[in-house]
């Protein structure tokens, strides 16, 4: 940002209040330091728009733009896992924007520095950006840019979603650059990249790819092109990766293509809060749904040969685990009983009670 964003800008004050120390990180929508708001006296962070000396007047209206509104989109919000709005100033004809520092640095650094994290950890960071995301949601604000690098961990473990330079406000123009695609393309949902409308399911894919990323390290859709990224996200067969284990009913539920059949902010937070309490994969919904009506339909066909006086006990009723569960049931796909063979001259019966036809008329049972 010229004089003002460079590496020799710590120490430069903004706006006659907020003194610049170092740089924490940087990015296409800005660059972030660590500065002291003197009037306050307190330690905050500041974000500022790059001045690209290549963009026309106009272009260079359009950024600061962007930058106010990812302010305004903030600013309304008000959740613990969504970054802190606590100013927006001008300074020599530069917006700035002041928010809360988080010590702990990026969910992206923290992968690099220590690895993927486990599945409990993955779970726990979820169920966080789900919050964020349905309050964002809430207020009509769609975040649009949701990846690793977005967001913070607290020291204190806390999860905090930031940057919402490219967030889309219900009621507003969308600022775009003639040409140009903003977002991250590896973690941006396959409808956006088609130019169909968006919606807070694009955020949630964004979220499965997310989950992928810090379970293995790496974005399913990274490849070495941007080609190949848009290959990928939008017609090569989706490979989860292993690592993402018992939270691949999850990541599948949020990778589908179609939004209308992606799981939402509500099923989702029910399937990751009940991994972390049980410790077994979570089942969707439909899943447990069709558990339920397989049990059901088992447990007639039981009852009925049992009610006929086929001999055969209801106590061989499989139950495959209580509907709260999302466990593996014990038989997949329990065999139905078989009736047994009468002897000569007896009635054979059908699952449904009656009578078969080759019966005799003596053993009939009268009144059915």
């Amino acid at each position: 940002m010229g004089r003002m964003v460079t590496e020799g800008a710590g120490g430069r004050v903004v706006a006659g209040r907020y003194r610049l120390h170092e740089r924490l990180g940087s990015g296409g929508m800005g660059v972030v330091w660590r500065a002291t708001d003197q009037l306050l006296v307190r330690e905050v962070a500041v974000k500022a728009l790059p001045l690209d000396e290549t963009l026309s007047a106009a272009e260079a209206r359009l950024r600061r733009e962007r930058t106010l509104r990812e302010a305004r989109a903030v600013a309304q919000l008000r959740h613990p896992h969504v970054v802190v709005v606590h100013d927006v100033v001008e300074d020599d004809a530069h917006a700035y924007m002041v928010m809360e520092l988080v010590d702990g640095g990026s969910l992206a650094d923290r992968v690099v520095a220590r690895g993927p994290v486990g599945p409990r950890e993955a779970a726990r960071i979820g169920i966080a950006l789900l919050d964020a995301l349905r309050t964002a949601h809430a207020a009509g604000v769609l975040h649009r840019d949701l990846k690793p690098s977005n967001v913070l961990i607290a020291e204190d473990g806390r999860v905090v979603l930031t940057d919402f330079g490219v967030a889309q406000v219900a009621g507003s123009t969308t600022l775009t650059e003639s040409g140009s695609f903003v977002g991250s393309p590896e973690y941006t949902a396959p409808e956006r990249m088609s130019g169909a409308g968006t919606g807070p399911e694009s955020d949630l894919w964004s979220l499965g790819v997310l989950l992928c990323a810090i379970l293995s390290g790496a974005s399913p859709f990274h490849r070495d092109s941007l080609g190949g990224v848009l290959h990928a996200v939008v017609t090569e067969e989706i490979h989860p990766p292993a690592q993402t284990g018992p939270l691949l009913p999850v990541v599948r539920g949020l990778l589908e293509r179609d939004p209308r059949r992606r799981l939402d902010a509500a099923e989702a937070d029910r399937m990751l809060r009940l991994y972390l309490s049980t410790g077994r994969p979570p089942a969707t919904t439909a899943a447990r749904a069709s558990r339920r009506l397989r049990r059901s339909v088992l447990a007639a066909v039981l009852l009925a040969v049992a009610a006929a006086g086929a001999g055969v006990s209801a106590a061989v009723l499989l139950v495959d685990g209580d509907d709260g569960g999302g466990g593996a049931p014990a038989s997949s796909s329990p065999a139905m009983p078989t009736t047994p063979t009468p002897p000569h001259g007896s009635a054979s019966v059908s699952p449904s009670g009656a009578p078969s036809a080759h019966a005799s008329p003596a053993s009939r049972p009268k009144g059915r």
